[in-house]
């Protein structure tokens, strides 16, 4: 069988795995990419993109074309029970970008793809699934399948796990995880944008009693709506992946939770995607070994509230990218004791911060929920909230 060599074999080619890729390429170093899935990228799970990642995206000229397709968030307002509790601006979370970005996760993979593709063609193997990996002093092996069924092996000096949260890569190097399971469940939809004009470029969070519901701004003048849903079969049809074809029943009830709790009536009719989660922490006992290492959720896996975890990865891939290519082009692999800590230490305060936003939005009875509000309007109104926007806009990362 023949085997091909590259220099770096990204497994997984979802965002972090892709940016990773171009990244590297930026860098002249041959790169290959093993993606299981065969078919283009759909859904959007994941739409916020920090200004931290767009500085990188600025690297590879990437913030450009994101930026002509993103909406953009200028602000976040607190809400509870029809009252405005405070509002959050953007203004000074970042000298470059002033803002969070939102794009539908699949066209920021497109993009990434096109990128990728225009500095190394073919370098993206869809279609090709990891089955093993024999590890060397100076090289990797890696063993897999490709679309058509058929043994692929690759020789690289580098191999970097970007495939998610139940990686093969991690278990084939028997790195084990730590974390919890939490009980809070939640349903993200897309809608046709109902809030008033002057609201279009705003972050809304409504924290009321009977549990949070957060929305944010679309291009195409669309809205997606996060809700605390209660523990039962009414939104199981939801649970999974998101779905371009969501189940109307679904769409009118989480439309019907909305209004119900903010006041504002989302279209049941305009939905355009729905899914279910539930949240979990985990982080990998160590970010490799030797010549292998993770990135991304194979690394650390943390809530969706907050829209950290994929900025995660992508901040991963940036620290990364320069100590491959030196390694490449020295010879010498790591381990790299700093960026390792550095990256961990990243994740478990993104973790944190998430858990801060779960608690920040379970209900609670009318006399608690009341000193919640106290709290967010206290909180909002002081000369330092620029702190808080810097923090949401994960300018620590």
């Amino acid at each position: 069988m023949h085997t091909e060599r590259t220099d770096v074999l990204v497994v997984g080619g979802g965002p972090v795995g892709l940016f990773l890729a171009a990244l590297l390429a930026e860098r002249g170093i041959d790169v290959r990419v093993w993606e299981r899935r065969t078919d283009p990228p759909v859904g959007s799970r994941a739409i916020g993109i920090h200004p931290p990642s767009l500085d990188a995206f600025a690297t590879i000229g990437l913030d450009t074309a994101v930026l002509a397709e993103a909406a953009l968030v200028r602000a976040g307002v607190a809400r509870s029970r029809g009252r405005t509790l405070g509002t959050l601006t953007f203004d000074r979370a970042s000298a470059t970008h002033p803002y969070v970005a939102t794009l539908d996760q699949h066209r920021t993979e497109t993009l990434l793809r096109e990128r990728l593709e225009a500095s190394v063609p073919g370098a993206l193997r869809p279609g090709t699934a990891l089955t093993g990996l024999t590890r060397d002093t100076d090289h990797v092996e890696a063993s897999g399948t490709g679309p058509d069924g058929a043994p692929v092996t690759l020789r690289a000096a580098f191999v970097v796990g970007a495939d998610g949260a139940r990686s093969v890569v991690r278990d084939l190097l028997g790195i084990g995880t730590t974390g919890r399971d939490y009980p809070d469940r939640y349903v993200m939809g897309d809608f046709a944008d109902p809030e008033h004009a002057s609201a279009r470029s705003e972050a809304l969070v409504d924290v009321g009693p009977d549990g949070v519901v957060e929305s944010f701004p679309l291009p195409g003048a669309r809205r997606r709506y996060v809700a605390l849903v209660p523990d039962d079969a009414g939104f199981a049809a939801a649970e999974g992946t998101a779905t371009s074809e969501p189940d109307p029943t679904v769409a009118h009830r989480l439309a019907a939770l909305v209004a119900a709790r903010t006041g504002v009536s989302p279209d049941p009719a305009s939905c355009t995607m729905l899914s279910g989660f539930r949240v979990r922490r985990r982080q990998a006992d160590r970010v490799g070994s030797g010549r292998v290492v993770l990135v991304g959720d194979a690394a650390h896996e943390i809530s969706p509230i907050g829209g950290q975890g994929m900025n995660l990865g992508w901040l991963d891939a940036a620290e990364l990218a320069p100590l491959l290519a030196g390694a490449v082009r020295t010879g010498v692999a790591g381990p790299w004791p700093g960026y390792a800590a550095r990256r961990q230490g990243a994740a478990r305060r993104a973790a944190r911060q998430a858990e801060v936003n779960m608690a920040m939005g379970r209900p609670l009875g009318p006399v608690t929920a009341t000193g919640r509000e106290a709290l967010l309007r206290t909180a909002l109104a002081l000369p330092t909230a620029h702190g808080l926007a810097r923090l949401y806009a994960m300018r620590w990362a």
